[in-house]
């Protein structure tokens, strides 16, 4: 079966919000930690979603950004 062409720009737009979540975590000085159980969720989830293997919805953006202390737009930049 071939694959969507599709999956590979969402493939990759998922590891781009990846790590700006990562580094927009650590500008603030904020371990994974203390990330994830703010939120409060799962640490191997967490993990994905700051490797751009998970598909968080917005609601757990929003957490996210909240747990950083920073508007969600801050994540997604």
């Amino acid at each position: 079966m071939p694959q969507d062409p599709h999956d590979d720009e969402f493939e990759r737009e998922a590891q781009r919000i990846g790590r700006q979540i990562r580094d927009v975590r650590e500008h603030h000085g904020l371990t994974q930690e203390r990330v994830f159980l703010a939120v409060p969720m799962n640490r191997a989830y967490y993990q994905d979603i700051e490797a751009g293997r998970a598909n968080p919805t917005l609601y757990t953006l929003v957490r996210i950004a909240h747990a950083i202390g920073v508007p969600v737009r801050d994540l997604m930049e």
